[in-house]
């Protein structure tokens, strides 16, 4: 049998174009990257995203090997990600911390910005200096626009970021920091905003710009590195659950198995399960209605990072052809994961916690090791300043000492 490698030791990207994910059929070339989704196969409802496509049979013969001295972060992925034309920041290499009986953690608050966001914002904003604008634009309350400021700054681009009036204090000040202008406006503006931005100053958007789901072409495929790493140090485990707002995590770790199974190197694809707050859950929605992408009203919930009115069509792809399932978890357990991880040494958001709520929901697997992705730090929570803290002891006062030290968890 052929060997689907070529022997290389070129680490250049191998992406060759971008394909409409609604129709294979429909491609396009790799520049400029689509960040509206197909212009062929989108409808009035619903637009279809892209995804690139790459020459697999150059991908080098030593890609996925264990040996020292590897280079750290998207760099050693080059191949398989669109041109890194921005620095990075040493994303990527996150740990994979042991719960006990097969259970693993995958911590991505240990990347530069504390979330999963830098594994896509060093590919979405590589296309905003390959595409050669002058500055990005984002909306987002949290994770993605604090991790699109930072890749910003580190490129020497300007970066607006289109927030909400209940951007968590320590969020704002974390955007500021590194020079972002950020401009709080009602959650139904920053949309139209966006797209007026692009147009009037021609920075580049590396978030949504249509009404049901798409984000940027390229941005998904900086996830697929997650997947990567899981396979280097477990191998393929059983099943995997992920915090899912708009799917694009989902869609990037399911790709990411995928690729590893065309080159040979995995015989299946994990079961992927999404994990949508229970006051919303586009996806499940979607998949119930047996329908490429659905919007739904959202209830009250503190998971604010994943409470997404819309999905898209890349979380349907993702869950259907890994034969997983959409999980819908309540606050309550994802209070519950939240204080699980903290108790084993992590400290989580919220929503980051909805992995893990929904392994809990579901039950024991019994076909292998399971990874719950944690996907940022509780730094980004909004009741982070919410009580009244620890309280002052008086160090003579052994009585309450005591009372205090025996009534710890």
């Amino acid at each position: 049998m052929t060997s689907p490698f070529a022997p290389m030791t070129s680490r250049e990207s191998l992406a060759t174009g971008q394909r409409s994910l609604g129709d294979p059929s429909v491609r396009f070339p790799l520049w400029p990257p689509l960040t509206a989704g197909c212009p062929v196969t989108g409808t009035g409802s619903v637009s279809y995203p892209v995804e690139v496509d790459y020459a697999y049979d150059k991908v080098p013969a030593d890609l996925f090997a264990t040996a020292p001295g590897r280079p750290r972060g998207h760099e050693r992925w080059a191949p398989l990600l669109p041109p890194l034309h921005a620095p990075g920041l040493g994303e990527g290499g996150t740990p994979l911390v042991s719960l006990g009986d097969g259970l693993w953690i995958k911590d991505e608050s240990r990347n530069p910005t504390w979330s999963h966001k830098d594994r896509i914002n060093r590919v979405t904003v590589s296309a905003a200096v390959g595409a050669g604008a002058e500055g990005v634009v984002v909306a987002s309350s949290g994770n993605h626009g604090a991790s699109a400021a930072a890749y910003a700054a580190r490129a020497g681009l300007r970066c607006v970021v289109l927030g909400s009036a209940g951007t968590p204090p320590a969020v704002d000040a974390f955007l500021r920091a590194y020079g972002a202008v950020v401009l709080p406006v009602p959650v139904d503006a920053r949309w139209p905003l966006l797209r007026r931005i692009v147009e009037r100053f021609g920075y580049h958007p590396v978030s949504n710009v249509t009404s049901m789901h798409t984000g940027h072409a390229f941005g998904p495929e900086g996830y697929k590195t997650l997947a990567y790493e899981i396979f280097v140090e477990l191998g393929v485990p059983g099943a995997v659950f992920l915090p899912t707002g708009y799917g694009e995590l989902l869609f990037g770790v399911w790709k990411g198995f995928a690729e590893l199974v065309a080159l040979g190197l995995a015989d299946r694809v994990p079961r992927l399960y999404s994990c949508e707050p229970a006051a919303g859950g586009p996806l499940a929605a979607a998949l119930r209605d047996e329908v490429p992408a659905t919007r739904v009203s959202v209830g009250s919930t503190a998971a604010y990072a994943i409470a997404s009115p819309v999905g898209g069509y890349r979380g349907v792809v993702a869950v259907r052809e890994s034969g997983g399932r959409a999980l819908l978890v309540s606050d309550a357990e994802m209070e519950a994961a939240r204080s699980e991880l903290a108790r084993a040494g992590t400290w989580a958001e919220l929503s980051a916690a909805a992995g893990l709520a929904g392994f809990r929901q579901l039950g024991p697997h019994d076909d292998g090791p399971v990874v719950c992705v944690s996907t940022s730090s509780g730094f980004k929570d909004r009741d982070l300043l919410a009580g009244d803290g620890s309280v002052e002891v008086d160090p003579e006062d052994w009585a309450e000492v005591e009372r205090r030290v025996r009534t710890a968890r």
